[in-house]
């Protein structure tokens, strides 16, 4: 019986303690002495870099890949994203704009890769830890300058329903006219061979290769994926016909939609437009 009254009082005081909510619960901190509050974890792996634009930057790594993310003062519904493909921070202000409507901006690094399996692979993995680990939205726009456009291009052919829309900005869309140098455009002698190596291609394989930008558009047709090509209309490093009005024409043909933005006089750079409005309007629209 004895027992049983002592179950029974230990029974209520754990019930009231509970009722009495967490603070009756605890004990209280001994004289002298004050309690330290809760760690705060940040939101990212790695550092918190300096700030971009006013907006918080963190840099960590991702099976040991260079990655970087920057978050807004107050992420828009949905969690949107841009993500960068190459030259993170040059001619930002699309980025900026952006960050200031709520979405974040991703980068991680693909140098040397120029848009080849290797690079579609790694950025497979960020894909995956920003929308399963972050609840990033599982659409994002994509963002490439010069080179970069080969890894948007060739990721979305391959993921064409994980993508709202594609903003090119001078964009490489075949690796024969740059780096190759194989038609009107600039050779660079340093960059084809990193691409040769890239792809695991010799020279005449390259030249035989049929999965450059220009050449995979019909996923992203199918998928009815929106793009915007802003490019120098006099650029001779990443001449537009040999990139973006052959990818244009086709795709087009296909059915699909593309804006053009030529800058008149422009040469390659430089990038992007000093009023990103345009693009801005553009990404906001797919994203919605």
């Amino acid at each position: 019986m004895r027992k049983f009254t002592v179950c029974l009082l230990a029974a209520f005081c754990a019930i009231s303690a509970v009722a009495a909510g967490p603070a009756a619960a605890e004990s209280p901190a001994p004289r002298g002495r004050t309690t330290r509050p809760a760690k705060i974890v940040p939101p990212w792996p790695g550092r918190k870099g300096r700030a971009f634009r006013g907006f918080d930057r963190y840099d960590f790594t991702l099976d040991g890949h260079r990655c970087i993310v920057v978050a807004p003062k107050k992420p828009a519904a949905g969690k949107p994203w841009i993500w960068r493909a190459r030259f993170f921070g040059h001619e930002p202000q699309t980025d900026a704009a952006l960050l200031g409507k709520g979405f974040h901006v991703a980068y991680i690094d693909v140098a040397n890769l120029f848009g080849s399996p290797k690079a579609v692979a790694r950025w497979d993995k960020l894909y995956a830890y920003l929308t399963t680990q972050q609840g990033f939205s599982k659409r994002p726009a994509l963002e490439g300058m010069s080179r970069g456009g080969l890894i948007i291009y060739n990721w979305a052919a391959a993921n064409p329903h994980k993508v709202s829309c594609i903003y090119g900005d001078a964009p490489v869309c075949d690796f024969k006219s740059w780096p190759g140098g194989k038609g009107k455009g600039k050779p660079s002698r340093g960059a084809w061979a990193a691409c040769l190596k890239a792809y695991d291609l010799t020279e005449a394989q390259a030249l035989k290769y049929k999965r450059n930008p220009i050449d995979n558009l019909k996923p992203l047709a199918k998928a009815k994926v929106p793009l915007l090509n802003v490019c120098g209309a006099a650029d001779t490093v990443v001449p537009m016909a040999e990139n973006t009005l052959i990818l244009a024409e086709r795709y087009r043909a296909l059915g699909g939609e593309i804006t053009v933005i030529a800058k008149k006089g422009v040469g390659h750079h430089p990038h992007s437009l000093k009023d990103p409005k345009p693009i801005v309007d553009f990404i906001l629209k797919h994203t919605k």
